[in-house]
């Protein structure tokens, strides 16, 4: 009997080139991501892994190829994209300062009913739970990367991109996204995970890309990346 054929990838991207006016960043970048599955997309400052997720998420002009369950979506705009399943959380976080936790979920909402509601968010991080009525400027920088994750969840993504979830996080907090992360994969979420730390990232993911200078340079598991000395120490910030 002939081993099944694996499912088709939810995110396909293939020879994606973007940049900032005259400065080049990716050099025909490619990869697959599969429902469920999470991603680790590392590597150094400047190497082009927020790029690549902002020309992906249609916030930076590209040029190449990018489908979303087989259907070519490069040009869209971010929002187009987020009804379509595509969530993208920001390294800056990004929430509305003078509106609370619980208004800042709300915003999140893309159709109603959708699977997650704000108690959903609540039980996973009942630190918001205790905050709900406050200022989501007055939240310590942790809470504020809880409370856009969450924003993005209650949009009902089937794929997030997150970029630099635990920078700046005490490592209990970050620990607590890793498995937040997981969580969501248990549900059949995908994820591509953008980060510059090894540590969470490569406990928590499938398959690990490495970026360097605008090119993945290392596609693997977490396991093979470990073994790869050489690959860490060139392209890696270890």
């Amino acid at each position: 009997m002939s081993a099944a054929t694996p499912p088709p990838p939810v995110l396909r991207v293939r020879g994606l080139r973007a940049g900032y006016g005259k400065s080049q960043v990716l050099h025909g970048v490619g990869f697959d991501v599969h429902a469920g599955e999470i991603v680790a997309l590392l590597g150094r400052n400047g190497a082009g892994r927020s790029t690549c997720a902002k020309a992906i998420m249609g916030l930076v002009a590209a040029q190449g190829e990018v489908c979303w369950r087989g259907q070519s979506v490069l040009g869209r705009a971010p929002w187009q994209l987020a009804r379509l399943g595509l969530g993208y959380v920001p390294e800056d976080r990004a929430v509305f300062p003078r509106l609370t936790v619980h208004q800042n979920l709300r915003l999140g909402l893309k159709k109603s009913p959708g699977r997650w509601c704000a108690d959903d968010m609540y039980a996973l991080f009942p630190a918001l739970k205790a905050r709900q009525h406050t200022e989501a400027g007055l939240l310590s920088g942790g809470e504020q990367q809880m409370l856009t994750l969450c924003r993005t969840l209650m949009g009902d993504p089937a794929l997030i991109l997150i970029d630099e979830p635990t920078e700046g996080l005490a490592p209990m907090l970050a620990a607590q996204v890793g498995r937040y992360l997981q969580t969501l994969q248990s549900q059949g979420i995908a994820v591509l995970l953008v980060e510059q730390k090894l540590g969470i990232a490569l406990d928590i993911a499938n398959r690990a890309l490495v970026m360097g200078q605008g090119r993945i340079v290392f596609e693997g598991t977490p396991a093979a990346l470990r073994a790869n000395a050489a690959v860490q120490q060139e392209w890696l910030a270890v």
